[in-house]
């Protein structure tokens, strides 16, 4: 089983900059893939569930941080900003900003939104206190990155697409399932950890 150091991860991220979409969708977003390493128990990283929203397509979804990028933001600006309204983290005092994933389109319920998500990654400098939610989180939870990249945690999670059963790849670690857009950008994080530099 893979267990990277937060240097690993240093080193990867430097090794591969995130890349921008060719051409720029009508919407942007950006999530925050926040990491922390508590005393014995190697990096683990923070998921949200959203709450349950009628309207929202992630309603109630196991999701990282984040959300749209406001007029004049800078994509980066997104994460942070987003991060402190849902959870109560300050990214910009308290972590260090160690690069960004490939921004991808967002698909929700089988469509296109016109939606684009780049994930960034940084790494809190201390163990945090307790998180404050916003009305947009549910709760939250910490998960082992190493769990994350491991093989025997992969999973198929069934949904129901206008009335079709489809089976969809996805991890549980410990009963959370990860699937949808969040497991695409879990699995894009695991492929840049694994590659060799």
């Amino acid at each position: 089983m893979i267990v990277p150091t937060l240097e690993d991860v240093r080193r990867a991220l430097a090794s591969r900059p995130g890349l921008r979409l060719p051409e720029r969708l009508p919407r942007q977003a950006a999530v925050s893939v926040v990491l922390r390493e508590p005393p014995g128990t190697g990096l683990e990283v923070l998921f949200i569930r959203r709450a349950e929203r009628e309207g929202d397509l992630w309603s109630g979804h196991v999701a990282f941080p984040g959300g749209r990028v406001e007029p004049g933001e800078a994509i980066e600006e997104a994460a942070v900003r987003e991060t402190v309204e849902e959870v109560g983290l300050d990214l910009r005092a308290g972590a260090e900003r160690l690069g960004a994933l490939d921004e991808i389109p967002a698909i929700g319920r089988g469509r296109a939104v016109g939606l684009s998500i780049q994930p960034w990654v940084f790494a809190l400098r201390s163990v945090p206190g307790p998180l404050r939610f916003s009305g947009e989180v549910a709760s939250a939870r910490w998960v082992r990155l190493a769990d994350l990249l491991d093989p025997g945690r992969r999973a198929s999670f069934p949904y129901v697409h206008e009335g079709h059963r489809l089976l969809l790849p996805s991890l549980d670690v410990d009963g959370l399932v990860i699937w949808g857009l969040t497991y695409r950008m879990v699995e894009m994080f695991g492929e840049l950890l694994r590659s060799p530099r």
